[in-house]
């Protein structure tokens, strides 16, 4: 299933061999009991499913033919989804504006509706929202609707007072963080520090603009090329990797280090030295469209319950293999992942 990475330094962990299926098993019957806060930009993604059969006359672009619409949710809203999908309890807490994307993302919240009582409305800025064209199962554009700029002081303190009302019942906290403006230095200072004082973990899926924000969490997880932009490197081997992963842990002083890199799997790195290459679970890929979301989720609600980082990292990956073989933003239940197992 997993396999110490060969690279690792001498004073490497003492684990080694397979992981326990068992174990992972049971760490997804626990995902009931687990309680995750979900902190970051709201998104609503809509699509636009059609067919193309010819070429515009007016410019050298695809006349797409609409077959239908579909809004789902987006960002932090589905890192939600995934925790729930997978048997979890979750909240959330970002920023909707007060227009019409924002009354369709809280109806496509739908039953979940009582998790969401840290969204707030900002009157002064639009909900973000990524409208995709599909044709044929492939992407033909994307444009996005949004407003970068952080907001108002006021609405960053009642987010977090959302979240240290809420701190006593939680199991972790993931920031998820678009760079859409929600996530911003002094509300990343006052939440590591709210969760340091319970003793909660905090999972960072992040952006590299805003890396100087997350020093003193517990899990940060970049993919490939935002780990090496933000160590100053450049490449994909295994080596520059290593040593992307190593420069953002002491920098930033988290815990652990997950670098998720596409085709070629996941590397995590945890204390001095001690690393795990995790290959890639997907048999199909269709669509990288929300991965990340739903590794934070799935790592978020394994942590939770006990695993360790590499248990939970596992099972993050089994997760992402699941999810990038379906078309547009999607979620993964706890029954596929365990499905996902049983094919080992």
């Amino acid at each position: 299933m997993t396999r110490r990475n060969a690279k690792s330094d001498a004073g490497s962990s003492p684990q080694s061999g397979m992981l326990s299926s068992t174990a992972l098993r049971q760490y997804i019957q626990r995902f009931p009991q687990a309680s995750v806060l979900v902190i970051g930009d709201l998104i609503l993604d809509h699509y636009i499913w059609g067919r193309v059969s010819r070429i515009s006359p007016e410019a050298p672009v695809p006349v797409v033919h609409v077959d239908s619409e579909s809004m789902r949710l987006g960002g932090a809203a589905n890192v939600f989804n995934n925790v729930l999908a997978l048997g979890g309890k979750a909240d959330l807490c970002g920023i909707i504006g007060a227009d019409e994307s924002g009354r369709r993302l809280l109806k496509e919240l739908g039953p979940r509706r009582s998790g969401r009582g840290g969204v707030v409305i900002d009157h002064d800025r639009p909900t973000t929202r990524k409208s995709r064209v599909i044709a044929h199962n492939q992407q033909v554009v994307r444009y996005d609707v949004e407003r970068r700029g952080e907001p108002k002081p006021l609405l960053q303190k009642r987010m977090l007072r959302y979240v240290e009302s809420r701190l006593r019942e939680l199991s972790c906290v993931v920031v998820s963080d678009y760079a859409k403006g929600v996530i911003t230095a002094a509300l990343m200072s006052e939440l590591t520090r709210l969760a340091a004082l319970r003793r909660v973990p905090v999972i960072v899926d992040p952006k590299v603009e805003h890396f100087s924000y997350y020093k003193g969490v517990t899990v940060i997880t970049p993919n490939h090329l935002e780990a090496t932009q933000a160590a100053g490197l450049h490449g994909d081997s295994d080596q520059t990797v290593q040593e992307a992963g190593a420069t953002i842990r002491q920098r930033l002083g988290c815990q652990t280090v997950l670098i998720t890199r596409g085709e070629k799997g996941m590397s995590l790195f945890e204390g001095e030295g001690v690393s795990w290459h995790i290959p890639t679970r997907a048999r199909q890929v269709f669509d990288v469209t929300g991965a990340g979301d739903t590794v934070v989720g799935t790592m978020a609600l394994a942590l939770a319950t006990g695993a360790s980082m590499r248990e939970s990292a596992t099972l993050a990956n089994q997760a992402a293999g699941i999810v990038v073989g379906q078309v547009g933003t999607a979620t993964v239940t706890a029954k596929q992942l365990m499905e996902a197992l049983d094919r080992e």
